[in-house]
């Protein structure tokens, strides 16, 4: 009896992370939509923004990423992406 618990179990695990990962596939073209429509429409960015890559550029990337964070709402990977790209706009712009 205990074996095919075992086995429903993993089976529920395994179902969940395919279903985690094609919600992840979905969030990432919804990302790159909305990115494409704020270039295409020329909308403003985040006004928090500019605070943001003054931390970075004093080097206070982990103060940045914390502000990101409380303010956008961001999970700790998400807020270190959102910093990381700003980083990069920083280096090549």
């Amino acid at each position: 009896m205990e074996y095919y618990l075992i086995i429903i179990a993993l089976v529920i695990i395994i179902y969940m992370s395919v279903k985690l990962g094609k919600l992840e596939g979905r969030m990432k073209s919804m990302q790159y939509t909305l990115d494409q429509l704020t270039k295409q429409l020329r909308l403003p960015e985040n006004p928090i923004d500019d605070e943001l890559r003054e931390l970075i550029k004093g080097g206070e990337d982990v103060k940045a990423v914390k502000k990101a964070r409380e303010t956008l709402g961001l999970s700790l990977l998400e807020g270190k992406k959102y910093i990381d790209k700003l980083k990069s706009n920083i280096d090549n712009g």
